[in-house]
C-alpha cells in the first residue's frame, strides 16, 4: 500500500488533524471510546481478536491495541487515503494490527479477512454510508463471523423514528450547536478543509482519484437518501441473529449500540 511519493508525507501529523477534525463534529468522541472499550473489558477475555470495521485511520483499533495488551485487531476499510494513512502512521503493532482494503458493499467482502470467527467487532461513525439493504446483509455476515458470546459495538448517530418528531429535532439542534462552536466560534478545521488540505500533499493526486472512483456510488446517494435509522439497525440485527440488542450508551441520537450474538 505504502508505494510512491506518498510514503514521505508525515501522516501521524495528518492522523492527529484528522482526530481533531472528527472531534467538531463529535465533542464526545472520546468518551464514546472509552466506554465500547470498558464494554470489551467487562465482557470479553484479556486476549481477544476484533475487527474494527470501517476503521478509516484506525481510530478504535489504536486505542484497543493500547488498552489491551493481549488484543489483536483488524482493521477494515475501502478508502485507500485512510487506510494509507493509518498503517503509515501506526503501522502493525508489533504484529497485532492488520490492515485490510475489503468493499463492504460487496458480498464477498469478508474473504479478504482469512478468518473464520471473532470475538468482537467495533464500529464507529461509518455504517450510516450503507443503504439499508447493504446493512441487512452486512449483518447477517457479522453473525456468522462473530462466535457465539461475542459482541458487535456500533457507536454512531442514528436517527429516531418518524413518530418521534420532537426528539429528531432536538438531535439537529445539538448537531448545529456543536458544529456552530467548533467550526464557526473557535476556527477548527471541517471535513472538506481536511480533505482539501491532504490534496495538496505531493503524491496525492492518484490515490484521490482512485478514492473518487470507489465512492461514486456513495457520493451519489449522500443527502438523497437517509442513513438507516436507530430502528432499522435494531431489526436488522436482530433478524441477523443476535441475541441481545440495545442501546448501552446514549448522548441524543449519539448512541453505542450493543449486540450479543
Amino acid at each position: 500500500m505504502n508505494t510512491g511519493t506518498a510514503q514521505q508525507i508525515d501522516w501521524k501529523t495528518w492522523l492527529d488533524r484528522w482526530d481533531r477534525q472528527q472531534e467538531g463534529y463529535l465533542p464526545d468522541r472520546e468518551a464514546r471510546f472509552a466506554m465500547m472499550l470498558d464494554i470489551c473489558s467487562d465482557l470479553l477475555p484479556a486476549s481477544f481478536l476484533a475487527i474494527d470495521l470501517a476503521c478509516g485511520p484506525g481510530a478504535i483499533s489504536a486505542r484497543l491495541l493500547h488498552r489491551f495488551p493481549g488484543a489483536r485487531a483488524i482493521a477494515v476499510d475501502y478508502d485507500p487515503v485512510l487506510l494509507l494513512m493509518g498503517e503509515s502512521a501506526l503501522g502493525d503493532q508489533d504484529g497485532r494490527l492488520q490492515w485490510v482494503s475489503a468493499d463492504l458493499e460487496s458480498a464477498d467482502w469478508h474473504t479478504s479477512l482469512r478468518i473464520d470467527q471473532v470475538d468482537a467487532v467495533l464500529s464507529t461513525t461509518a455504517l450510516h454510508w450503507l443503504d439499508e439493504g447493504s446493512l441487512r446483509r452486512l449483518y447477517r455476515d457479522l453473525a456468522a463471523l462473530i462466535r457465539p458470546g461475542g459482541i458487535f459495538l456500533n457507536g454512531d448517530n442514528m436517527a429516531f423514528p418518524a413518530e418521534l418528531p420532537t426528539f429528531q429535532r432536538l438531535a439537529s439542534l445539538d448537531d448545529e450547536r456543536q458544529q456552530a462552536e467548533a467550526f464557526r466560534a473557535r476556527g477548527q478545521e471541517d471535513w472538506k478543509q481536511w480533505w482539501e488540505a491532504i490534496g495538496r500533499e505531493p503524491g496525492m493526486a492518484e490515490l484521490l482519484k482512485e478514492r473518487d472512483r470507489r465512492f461514486i456510488s456513495h457520493n451519489s446517494r449522500n443527502g438523497v437518501i437517509p442513513p438507516p435509522g436507530f430502528d432499522v439497525h435494531v431489526d436488522a440485527l436482530r433478524q441477523a441473529g443476535f441475541s441481545e440488542v440495545g442501546t448501552i450508551w446514549q448522548n441524543r441520537d449519539n448512541r453505542i449500540l450493543l449486540a450479543v450474538r
